[in-house]
């Protein structure tokens, strides 16, 4: 999918990978759904925002329906800078994608394309451990605690819902 260089275009992106996902039997409420299109809007929000460029989205989903595989999400696009992880403190508003990315993937990365930019790519492996497709994909809480409420995470979960 060819993204504009335009924030407004995030949304369109998440509309095609939930379109894709449910073309492949994955529907939009399944947590591997969710976390794939997370994914793919931050992303997209970084080649967006931080490069001025336009980009180019792929996901590469196994090719026939099954309980397990790796789907990747690849977003190209023209600038040569590198992707730089940030630490953003409680307050800001934003800084936290890269780290999300970190958190819900299974692998990421970037490469230098040949004919200049860069790719960055991420990986969700489904039906881990045996489990059923789309279980454990999101960080459970730590032993005794409650899941997150009101933190950047849930509250991006909520958004790509809506």
């Amino acid at each position: 999918m060819e993204v504009r260089a335009d924030p407004a275009e995030v949304g369109r992106a998440r509309r095609w990978a939930r379109s894709r996902l449910a073309v492949c039997g994955i529907g939009a409420d399944e947590p591997l759904a969710e976390t794939l299109v997370l994914l793919i809007s931050e992303l997209v929000t970084n080649a967006v925002v931080h490069t001025g460029c336009p980009a180019v989205l792929r996901m590469l989903l196994p090719d026939v329906p099954a309980p397990s595989g790796t789907v990747r999400v690849e977003v190209a696009d023209s600038s040569s800078r590198a992707p730089q992880p940030r630490d953003a403190d409680g307050g800001d508003t934003n800084g936290r994608g890269l780290a999300l990315v970190d958190g819900l993937a299974d692998r990421w990365g970037w490469q230098e394309e040949s004919t200049g930019g860069k790719r960055i790519w991420c990986e969700v492996d489904r039906g881990v451990s045996g489990l059923p497709v789309g279980e454990a994909l999101l960080p459970a809480p730590s032993a005794g605690s409650a899941p997150p409420t009101g933190s950047a995470y849930s509250t991006a979960l909520s958004a790509l819902k809506g």
